[in-house]
């Protein structure tokens, strides 16, 4: 895996250039954080180098003046939206982010729910939050929103959401995820700051689209991509083009918001501060790009990550058609195909060649591996044995753990637990793994290769059972699948 971002530059650029935002403004600033702040494994992945809790640390940097607000849409509450990459719901992941800010040393002061509405399910997840001693505010629907400017920006608009009481000199505002409201909830502040004579700015911290690269530039379409399901679009900015004659890439949403920030600075202070919706970021990463050519072949591959898995959602129920259809056409604007992920090609191989569930994995360097479904293995188990043997060395006929010990485990699985399946998942191939390292050298060699696995790219031919998947994922693999189901079967678990 090619390096192709430069991660300290870029947490000292941004830091530098957050505290010149900062010195910008006079009582207060709200500072909307974008994408994922504790695990942005998207970035890490298109661009490799940057680590996944740089946003975390450069507000440590800051935290005697930082107070967070984590904002959730009430309509994703209601839908129980899930935040894939982890398996948990937006209201878990609220919590957890709670958690991670507090452990981390930074103040969380509430949780703003956005898009109000009295339904059962946001008035259980309200009413958990204030059983927790969590202050909770709520923001409301607004008609016209955004392009009524004169509606928003009156008492029947902002005015009649709840004002977020904060106490600390810079707020961040973030999310379980993107469509939360963070910029809604920001410009609310702005207003309610206003009636109290508070003199508050407003600047986004956001990673993608990274406004200085081309929007035809795969790291942009990846971001595309990645968003497919919420129609985002990236585009020129055009208030940019007019403003300087200068091309940068933002995107539609925040294009759309433009001219009612634009208006609230112009009723705060007489003129806005910022003249395009790319001024208002503060974004350094594409000057910490370090190899493009490899920051174009990692996007280019999570852009085929996203067109197997929004496969695999669509047959789950969790996305639409035009989601599929819209990251398909992006991969034909790049002339790429699922064929060029590797081991793709190699797990159809393979179940092909032994007409059985199969996997494949693409280590590092290049080599590929595969593996298929057992009488005792699943194929995800297997596929993790073959791999550390590969990455360690060891002759594929010598064994890494004895039947004797992998039996009487699916013995007791079927005879006394009751499962219906008899071989091991990789959770469990892992701690038999574990146990028989005790006794058996290569089994000890091989257990040392596991941090090796991290980065490396996998596809079963089948979706995965969650017990497995979650396994890959901790390993930090990254792994697809076909979008057909185990047997040819409709439920997958």
């Amino acid at each position: 895996m090619r390096i192709a971002f430069d991660n300290q530059k870029y947490l000292k650029l941004q830091s530098e250039n957050i505290l010149k935002r900062v010195s910008k403004f006079g009582d207060k600033l709200y500072l909307e954080f974008g994408g994922k702040l504790f695990d942005d494994y998207h970035a890490s992945r298109v661009l490799p180098g940057f680590e996944p809790d740089t946003k975390l640390k450069m507000l440590l940097t800051l935290k005697d003046k930082v107070e967070v607000v984590i904002a959730i849409n009430a309509h994703d509450i209601q839908k129980n939206k899930i935040r894939s990459d982890l398996g948990i719901n937006y209201q878990s992941e609220v919590l957890r982010l709670i958690d991670a800010f507090r452990e981390s040393g930074l103040f969380v002061g509430s949780v703003c729910i956005t898009q109000y509405q009295k339904v059962p399910q946001v008035e259980t997840f309200k009413d958990r939050l204030n059983n927790l001693g969590i202050k909770t505010y709520l923001h409301y629907e607004i008609a016209g929103y955004p392009h009524d400017v004169a509606n928003i920006i009156s008492e029947n608009g902002f005015g009649k959401n709840e004002y977020i009481e904060t106490s600390r000199p810079i707020v961040v505002v973030t999310a379980p995820g993107p469509g939360s409201g963070k910029m809604a909830t920001c410009l609310s502040q702005l207003y309610h700051e206003n009636k109290r004579g508070i003199k508050a700015g407003y600047a986004k911290y956001e990673t993608f689209p990274i406004w200085n690269l081309a929007l035809s530039h795969p790291v942009n379409i990846a971001y595309e991509a990645a968003t497919a399901d919420l129609a985002d679009i990236n585009m020129i900015d055009p208030y940019h083009l007019e403003a300087y004659n200068v091309q940068t890439v933002n995107y539609n949403r925040d294009v759309e918001i433009f001219p009612v920030l634009k208006s609230m600075f112009e009723a705060i202070y007489g003129e806005s501060p910022y003249k395009s919706p790319t001024d208002m970021g503060v974004n350094m990463a594409g000057f910490a790009i370090s190899c493009d050519d490899a920051a174009i072949e990692a996007s280019k591959n999570e852009i085929i990550r996203r067109y197997l898995d929004s496969l695999v959602d669509l047959r789950n129920g969790k996305v639409k058609r035009d989601c599929v259809d819209k990251i398909a056409l992006l991969m034909n604007k790049l002339n790429i195909t699922v064929s060029d992920r590797k081991c793709v090609e190699k797990a159809h191989d393979k179940k092909n060649k032994t007409n059985t569930v199969s996997m494949a994995l693409e280590l590092n360097d290049g080599r590929l591996v595969d593996a298929k479904t057992s009488d005792l293995l699943t194929s995800p188990a297997a596929l993790i044995l073959n791999a550390l043997k590969e990455l360690a060395q060891i002759r594929d006929d010598l064994m890494l753990i004895s039947p004797s010990i992998i039996e009487p485990i699916s013995k007791m699985k079927t005879e006394t637990l009751g499962n219906h399946n008899p071989r091991l998942h990789a959770d469990e191939i892992m701690i038999a793994l574990a146990i028989s390292a005790r006794t058996n050298p290569l089994a000890d060699l091989a257990m040392k290769q596991i941090p090796n696995l991290k980065g490396c790219q996998a596809h079963a031919t089948v979706i995965l059972a969650e017990q497995d998947k979650s396994v890959l994922k901790k390993l930090k693999i990254d792994v697809t699948s076909d979008a057909e189901g185990y047997a040819h079967r409709l439920y997958v678990k």
